[in-house]
């Protein structure tokens, strides 16, 4: 029995070159039952701590709070404004067209050779685009000459009618002579024959006749020459109004301004495709608009306000005006045009109608150019001091209006109210309120 509790240890042969550790000995079987024991004794205190101690105070956690919103009645000054969106543009402005040509055969289409670069700041009188004009420049001389022509043709017409002129004094001399002869042959027909009287009658008679016909002939002939010199004249004066026309035409081809201002570039359309602005080598046509000069001391916010508002805008209302481009700036301004008549949109909003509106702007600035897109708090309604109560906490009961008073002991007590203009986020409070009282948000 001793045998097997105390075993005798055997010796290990030794090895060469290592050795071999002995076994460690074995635990007995009542010290891994205390330990499994204690492990079981951790376990369920660990559990017991989280039931009774950590899970109450996660659940104490979750439970959310529930906070009341207040906000206080004020006296102050009250205003009511409403916004207005739209595009700036400038008040004074010049528009630019192509030159509408004077000569007919000046063609409908003009090649731009040069135009100023948009958003150029441009003097009166400065270049701003310029046409090609050696076609027109080659018309002229050729319209030159034939002027040089036309004065040749009155000057050797005028030598012909002198000519002519004393051909026909010199027939009217003639034929008095032969007058004054048949006279006195006539004069001598008592020693005639009857036959010979009779003859020299007849020549007398005919001589007569010829003279009286050239004598006629004369004023005539005066009356043609001078037509003739006329329609002369008046075919010269038709060139050179022709050369004129097409002078004028050279000197429109250079586009000028005729005020100080910013240049806006007009959009032009090709064939319905994609637009792009005036560019060189663009192919004009009379009358087309090339560009606007905008005189950008003297803006304006072109916009419009729905039908149901307009009756709250009023002739010099002041504005606060605001760029989307640029949202640090702020300028100041005043209502100075409302359109008499409402102007519906396009398409699906033609049956929508709004009043135009125009502000203008007081204040200059640099970055303020046409085209952005701007907006403007125009105020309608003002007061000096009122007793106002926030919006959101107005409750509206069978058309009634009602508030929740904070009372000195936490509670609320429900209140009816009156209320007059209102703004975006106040109302002015009539009656049933006054100022420091504490009211429930919604």
């Amino acid at each position: 029995m001793s045998a097997l509790t105390n075993p005798t240890p055997v010796a290990v042969p030794e090895q060469r070159g290592h050795l071999t550790p002995a076994a460690p000995p074995e635990k007995p079987p009542q010290s891994r039952l205390r330990t499994g024991f204690i492990l079981l004794v951790i376990l369920a205190a660990a559990g017991a701590v989280y039931q009774f101690w950590v899970k109450p105070q996660q659940a104490a956690r979750d439970v959310p709070v529930i906070v009341t919103r207040t906000a206080k009645v004020i006296n102050g000054p009250f205003e009511r404004t409403i916004r207005v969106s739209g595009i700036t543009s400038a008040r004074q402005f010049s528009n630019v067209t192509a030159p509408r040509m004077r000569g007919f055969e000046s063609g409908s289409h003009m090649e731009l050779l040069y135009v100023v670069d948009n958003g150029t700041s441009v003097k009166k009188g400065q270049r701003l685009a310029q046409i090609d004009s050696t076609a027109v420049e080659d018309h002229v001389d050729d319209i030159k000459a034939i002027i040089v022509q036309a004065e040749a043709d009155v000057v050797k017409r005028r030598a012909e009618q002198a000519v002519e002129w004393d051909t026909l004094q010199q027939t009217l001399r003639v034929a008095k002579a032969n007058v004054d002869k048949a006279r006195w042959d006539n004069q001598a027909a008592e020693v005639r024959t009857d036959i010979e009287r009779e003859l020299l009658k007849l020549s007398y008679e005919e001589a007569e006749a010829q003279f009286k016909q050239a004598q006629l002939e004369i004023p005539e002939r005066k009356v043609i020459q001078n037509a003739e010199l006329k329609i002369l004249d008046l075919t010269r004066e038709r060139h050179i109004r022709h050369r004129m026309r097409h002078e004028n035409d050279i000197k429109a081809y250079t586009v000028s301004a005729h005020m100080d201002g910013m240049v806006v570039l007009s959009t032009v359309f090709r064939g319905g495709g994609e637009g792009h602005q005036v560019q060189q080598g663009d192919q004009l046509h009379s009358g087309q608009p090339l560009l606007k000069i905008a005189d950008t001391k003297n803006m304006q916010v072109e916009g419009n306000v729905n039908q149901s508002e307009a009756t709250d805008f009023r002739i010099g209302q002041k504005a606060f005006i605001g760029l989307d481009a640029f949202p640090g700036v702020k300028l100041e301004g005043k209502v100075f045009s409302i359109g008499a008549l409402a102007v519906g949109g396009w398409r699906q909003n033609y049956y929508i109608r709004n009043v135009p509106i125009r502000i203008a702007i007081d204040n200059a600035d640099e970055r303020l150019i046409p085209d952005l897109s701007a907006y403007a708090d125009v105020t309608v309604d003002s007061k000096d001091r009122a007793t106002m109560v926030p919006l959101g906490a107005v409750y509206t009961e069978k058309n009634k209006n009602f508030v929740f008073v904070k009372k000195p002991g936490g509670a609320f007590e429900k209140r009816e109210v009156s209320l007059g203009d209102a703004n975006n986020l106040y109302a002015i409070c009539l009656s049933g309120l006054s100022g420091g009282e504490e009211v429930k948000l919604q």
